[in-house]
């Protein structure tokens, strides 16, 4: 390692209170994604909110996982701190739906722009990879708007953490962009896949059957769209650009199924913007030049998709009506989760050279109570995918195609997804809305 470099990293090393109280009462904060949420500033953090030390201070995310619910979502700081996500997460869905953590709508692709015309941004922390012998830290496994969030605050922080892993792309950061390093050594959090389902396995092989060879893949979040990736093992030369990574998709570039070789944009390399799992994923992504993380604003752009040929994605969603309309993230007019990049990559996947998307989700709720299909979206109910952009719906009743069909004809395919027990009923008020 440079002496210079080294010289430097020592010159502007901190302990985690040193860093944090350099941040003033009213000042603005952006932190990392994920498992790249900074333990140790914001421990540190909390710690000078709960002292009284500091106030009035304005806080964004993306998902905020477990790390901000420990700290500044704690529930005895939430008088201190004004919480801000562009996305609701499991951590913060109960301050969102009481308005103490107050959800920005949005598409993940578009926050970067967000950042840079909207917010007077103080201050950035986040977890970085150990610095190298040339000097850069890597944002490591998730990036989304923080490498230009960073680029735009007037402070950036890190938290250099020997077990985050070095992934390349549009991902790293010089020390002499860094104000101030945090050294911890402590394991970063892991977030294995969710357990599998029984359906799963039905809905991940109808899928597969309609994935071409050389396809390129994105997969969103949830168990749904990483249950395709045992039915991928047998396939050719697949590619990835996904704005989520996560363990199905290292298990497909063990096998070789998944190399690049024939993607048209990056080919021989996996592109993503933000990842999860447990360490055997880490393991594979670190000082893996074939793996490349890039902002969302490149990852996400629908253009930037469309590039690539065969595009195919896969997400997953609450519920659809008998139009077609999609929603994924909200639960009787409660915000559940966010629109993230489900969308853009719709519309990028279908505006592709033989692309596709397909949405993927159970049939129904609350232990077959209730179905996934309704006649309309209630009120409050966010569309997070119209029906003219929906391509493929799959449920572990059959996999349809509503493009180019009628309003009766897509009526009818809807509900022969549906749950057998309920098809009667939506017959009938698809009958009421004069659909049939």
């Amino acid at each position: 390692m440079s002496s210079d470099y080294l010289a430097e990293y020592r010159k502007k090393l901190r302990n985690p209170a040193e860093a944090i109280a350099v941040i003033r009462n009213g000042e603005t904060l952006v932190h990392g994604i994920g498992l790249t949420e900074p333990p140790a500033l914001l421990g540190a953090l909390a710690d000078r909110l709960r002292a009284g030390e500091l106030t009035g201070i304005k806080v964004y995310s993306f998902n905020p996982y477990l790390t901000a619910a420990k700290t500044y979502l704690a529930i005895d700081l939430i008088d201190c701190v004004e919480a801000y996500s562009w996305f609701v997460s499991q951590a913060s869905r109960g301050q969102s739906a009481v308005g103490l953590v107050q959800f920005i709508p949005s598409y993940l692709h578009q926050v970067p722009r967000l950042i840079e015309e909207h917010l007077d941004l103080d201050t950035v922390v986040t977890t970085v990879s150990s610095m190298d012998n040339a000097g850069y830290f890597s944002f490591g496994v998730c990036n989304g708007f923080i490498s230009p969030a960073a680029r735009r605050s007037k402070r950036l922080i890190v938290e250099s953490n020997p077990t985050m892993p070095r992934v390349f792309g549009d991902n790293m950061i010089h020390v002499s962009e860094v104000d101030m390093v945090v050294e911890n050594h402590d394991p970063i959090l892991e977030m294995p896949a969710a357990k599998p389902r029984p359906e799963d396995a039905t809905i991940g092989k109808l899928i597969a059957d309609i994935v071409p060879e050389e396809a390129t893949l994105q997969l969103g979040i949830g168990s749904l769209p990483n249950a395709l990736c045992p039915f991928l093992k047998d396939r050719s030369n697949l590619g990835i650009h996904t704005e989520l990574f996560g363990p199905g998709m290292a298990d497909l570039i063990r096998c070789g199924a998944a190399n690049g070789s024939r993607k048209t944009l990056h080919p021989w390399r996996h592109v993503f913007s933000v990842s999860y799992g447990t360490r055997d994923t880490f393991d594979l992504m670190h000082d893996n030049p074939s793996i490349e993380c890039y902002p969302s604003s490149y990852v996400m752009d629908p253009g930037i998709i469309a590039r690539n040929d065969r595009m195919v994605a896969v997400n997953s969603i609450l519920e659809v009506d008998l139009t077609g309309q999609c929603n994924a993230e909200s639960i009787d007019g409660v915000q559940y989760s966010g629109t993230g990049g489900q969308l853009d990559f719709v519309r990028g996947a279908y505006a592709s050279k033989g692309g596709m998307s397909i949405m993927a989700f159970y049939s129904t709720a609350k232990e077959g109570q209730i179905s996934r299909v309704v006649p309309r979206l209630e009120e409050g109910a966010t569309v997070t995918t119209p029906r003219m952009d929906v391509h493929y719906l799959a449920t572990e009743y059959g996999l349809v195609d509503l493009k180019q069909k009628s309003v009766r004809e897509r009526a009818l395919a809807i509900i022969s997804v549906a749950h057998p027990k309920f098809r009667d009923r939506l017959l009938r008020e698809a009958e009421a809305m004069r659909l049939l």
